[in-house]
């Protein structure tokens, strides 16, 4: 135990980096196998190197500690695997951006000596990152951090990737993708993101070849037309039955152009004919394969037009679109323009409008691995918390489309192919070969895509135990126990981990998934640089301590709802922090030489017929908080844990049996004082513990002041409940004396009687076990409610003349004045407030009879003067009764 007492106040700064120092060096956090003990595992979601952590991560690391803490505290044997993730895209442009501030691109540079700088910038923001996570608390094993391409996560990738090949779930081939022209590498559908945007439907007269007549197609992007191969009807369409198999010219380019029947066009929607570009929309490119259609690419991967486009070679896509509708128009082929909203997707990473492109990729065939990860879910196998979410993963899972994993970049997971530039021969194996296989030529040239930063991350419940390699820590944490993670990342990695784990470990990756919401502003929007609105976590713990931070992402936090982040909501958990530490100086200043008894340490053995009704009630509350803080975190109710416990810290033990036990505390009767003590000290080093997953700092801090055994509170046991303690009489006669406190209180707020003044007041009950209680309550009252004395009698006596009354479960309070106010100056104010409240309900009442105002005002209006209405009678009705009270009728 450190020496006694508590400074006045707490400064999160130096205890935190004190304990956190103590604990990481003590390996505290690290986890050994350890085979008698149950194991519960948690692979952390590997923030990016790209930069700082915001305020989702703050929350998902937040959770993940609690839940890590809690189940150590329980005995598990317990592993939180932390690491970082390569983040291909994102990390590669701020590379790339910073180059560009030294008037250098990586084309500059080479790939070797560019791959050397994102390595350079890796090592920064990792460390970083790192620190940051300390700064909140995490409790991690850093001893087993792992980042997504050290050497045995690239070993990983390479065995999944050349295992997955040879079974022919990896192919390549030519496919429509999502281009992003600005990061200059494709995008999976999943990270396209859609948006309303306002634009055109451009009516477009297509002629048809043997002059008889045009059709009209309508489209939102008139510049793919120069790629068009058909124009398509629906087969059942009895409009155009006539057309299919004719051509059509197409305009500006002059090329015939076939008419096809496709159940896909929608009847309903435009003219009922569409123009279809094979090359240029995801659609139009499953009708070309359909009807064996050419493919003809008119843009190049800058987003300007190409040779195909003819005169229009060179156009931004944009600028092309203007003088193409331009051409139409002066050609007489433009019909009409309409305003039209439409979706149209952007590139997840830096916005920009993503373009359909016929590309050679690189797949992964994903309905024989889908299959599994169905069933795993409809089985039971994995549950998601909340459940809601399982139809949204069976959802997209049920409808999945072959992923196409190839990135044109140069920082990420080689892909581990090589091709002959002698026979042309492809080769896939885990090491690179020397020769080819098929010809023994040595001019092998490696693929120079990577692969889609999801590809490694799908491997990391896994491949951080030590896979492929038979680990001892494989065999004993997989699978893991549960994944903490955002509802925006279901389908980029949640899925795919599962997928993975199926088909690698046939087994599941992890037991349980528990999906938290987002971290949103004070107005409900989501946090970014653009709107300016991002809060800085580390900012937040310099100013109000890594606790402060942590309470508020949990407070009001519900499993798969977003979080609003307000400044009122830290302000509230600082407050908190600051009423734990005060109510521990004043215990600690009230221990002295105390140490407890063995048999309260070990079995909360507590003399129980010398035990004070407070006392009962004060141990059986806590017991009913042990019993509920716990069954809400088995249900990942970690908000309505904390709310459990800040009740019960701040409402009851703070507020109420602090206040209850001080006169036992300085009282000469020893045996009063030393229970009191330890009741004091048991239900505070309990709280400790049940809190210390929330705030850790804090909660070590004032455990190693008290009297306690063990070298940390984050390895005591989680506390118990403990069937003896519960006491449901104690807890009704206390709640009883409580109101009655309560009610006395308020009865001298209304008069204003300062706290400091002892008073008398009488109490009055028709039930004698009531009666006893408030007797053998009555110097609990007295000192709580400021009392000098409390008279407790039998209902049906006299009626106590100028008194205030007020009714509380069957018994009556009484507060005399007499002697107590000036009662003449109380009755001029009564009349005073009588007279102001008849003034204010003429004025609401006349305009509640003017019919002009009733027709006239806004309803909301109306409401609310009603409203003021009813609060005043009230008002008036209470002051009323309370004049007759003090002096009768008149």
């Amino acid at each position: 135990m450190t020496e006694k007492g508590l400074p006045p106040s707490y400064n999160p700064e130096t205890v935190e980096t004190k304990w956190y120092r103590f604990w990481e060096e003590k390996g505290f956090f690290h986890a050994e196998v350890e085979r008698d003990k149950e194991p519960f595992c948690i692979v952390m979601p590997p923030p990016n190197v790209t930069g700082a952590l915001h305020m989702g991560h703050a929350m998902d690391n937040t959770l993940q500690d609690i839940l890590i803490r809690w189940r150590r505290m329980q005995g598990y044997n317990t592993l939180w695997v932390p690491g970082t993730d390569h983040a291909g895209i994102a990390t590669q442009a701020k590379v790339e951006e910073k180059l560009a501030e030294e008037g250098l691109s990586k084309y500059d540079l080479g790939r070797e000596k560019f791959l050397e700088r994102v390595w350079e910038w890796k090592e920064h923001y990792h460390a970083r990152i790192a620190s940051q996570l300390r700064r909140l608390g995490s409790s991690c094993d850093w001893q087993r951090e792992r980042f997504t391409m050290d050497p045995g996560c690239s070993k990983a990738v390479q065995e999944v990737f050349v295992e997955l090949y040879r079974r022919g779930l990896i192919y390549r081939g030519d496919y429509i993708i999502n281009w992003c022209p600005k990061c200059s590498t494709t995008i999976s559908d999943i990270e396209v993101e859609h948006e309303e945007k306002e634009g055109h439907f451009y009516y477009l007269k297509y002629p048809l070849a043997d002059g008889d007549g045009y059709v009209v197609v309508a489209t939102t992007r008139p510049e793919t037309m120069l790629g068009d191969t058909a124009v398509a009807v629906h087969p059942e369409d009895e409009r155009y039955h006539h057309l299919v198999g004719k051509k059509v010219i197409l305009p500006l380019v002059n090329r015939e152009i076939p008419v096809i029947a496709d159940e896909y066009v929608d009847r309903e929607f435009g003219t009922g004919v569409v123009k279809i570009t094979p090359a240029h929309d995801p659609n139009d490119f499953e009708v070309g394969l359909r009807h064996n259609l050419p493919v003809i690419n008119v843009m190049n991967k800058d987003a300007t037009m190409n040779e195909e486009a003819g005169p229009y070679q060179g156009l931004d896509r944009y600028e092309c679109r203007r003088k193409i509708v331009e051409d139409l128009k002066a050609g007489g082929y433009l019909l009409k323009v309409e305003d039209h909203t439409h979706a149209v997707g952007h590139c997840y990473r830096c916005g920009t409008v993503v373009e359909p492109m016929v590309s050679k990729q690189w797949f992964v065939r994903m309905k024989p691995l889908a299959e599994p990860a169905i069933q795993a879910v409809k089985e039971g196998r994995i549950r998601f918390v909340p459940e809601r979410f399982t139809r949204i993963y069976l959802n997209w899972v049920e409808n999945i489309r072959d992923w196409c994993i190839s990135r044109q970049l140069w920082w990420g997971h080689r892909i581990p192919v090589w091709y002959c530039q002698n026979c042309g021969e492809t080769i896939c194996e885990k090491e690179e070969p020397q020769k080819c296989s098929a010809c023994g030529s040595t001019q092998l040239e490696q693929d120079p895509d990577v692969l889609d930063t999801w590809f490694s991350s799908a491997l990391w419940p896994f491949e951080t135990l030590g896979w492929p390699d038979r680990t001892p820590e494989l065999e004993h944490f997989y699978p893991t126990s549960v994944l903490v993670t955002g509802r925006d990342i279901i389908f980029f990695w949640v899925a795919r981990m599962i997928f993975m784990g199926l088909e690698f470990m046939k087994d599941v990756p992890f037991r349980e998934v528990f999906i938290h919401g987002l971290v949103l502003d004070a107005e409900g929007r989501k946090m970014s640089k653009s709107l300016g609105n991002g809060v800085d976590p580390i900012e937040v713990i310099e100013k109000y301590g890594a606790d402060t931070l942590r309470m508020t992402l949990v407070t009001g936090n519900t499993p798969g709802n977003d979080l609003r982040f307000r400044l009122e909501r830290l302000e509230g958990a600082r407050n908190f922090c600051n009423k734990l530490w005060n109510a521990s100086r004043f215990v600690l200043m009230n221990l002295g030489d105390f140490q407890p008894g063995e048999d309260i340490i070990d079995g909360n053995k507590f003399r129980r017929e010398n035990l004070t009704v407070p006392d009962r009630w004060i141990l059986s509350r806590y017991n009913a908080t042990v019993e509920e803080v716990t069954r809400a975190m088995e249900r990942y109710d970690l908000g309505e844990a904390v709310r459990l416990l800040y009740e019960f810290v701040w409402n009851e033990y703070c507020d109420w049996y602090i206040e209850a036990v001080k006169p036992r505390l300085n009282s000469q009767e020893e045996e009063s004082r030393r229970l009191a003590l330890e009741v004091l000290w048991f239900v505070l080093q309990g709280t400790l513990r049940l809190l210390h997953p929330f705030l850790p700092f804090i909660t070590e801090e004032i455990w190693q002041h008290l009297p306690h055994r063990g070298e940390t509170i984050m390895l005591q046991p989680w506390p118990k409940p403990d069937p003896a303690l519960t006491d449901a009489a104690a807890e009704e006669q206390m709640q009883l004396l409580m109101e009655v406190i309560k009610s006395v209180r308020n009865l001298r707020s209304e008069v204003g009687i300062p706290v400091g003044r002892k008073v008398e007041a009488v109490v009055r009950t028709a039930e004698g076990e009531l009666k006893d209680v408030l007797s053998e309550g009555r110097k609990l009252v007295e000192h709580l409610a400021w009392l000098s004395e409390l008279t407790v009698e039998d209902s049906g006596g006299p009626e106590i003349e100028q008194a205030l009354a007020a009714a509380v479960k069957g018994v009556e309070v009484y507060l005399p004045l007499k002697g107590v106010i000036d009662l003449e100056k109380e009755r001029e104010r009564l009349e005073k407030e009588i007279k102001r409240l008849d003034k204010e309900l003429a004025r609401v009442q006349g305009k509640l009879n003017n019919e002009s105002f009733l027709k006239k005002a806004p309803p909301e209006v109306v409401a609310k003067e009603r409203e003021k209405e009813k609060i005043y009678l009230a008002e008036r009705e209470a002051l009323l009764e309370r004049k007759r009270r003090l002096f009768g009728a008149n």
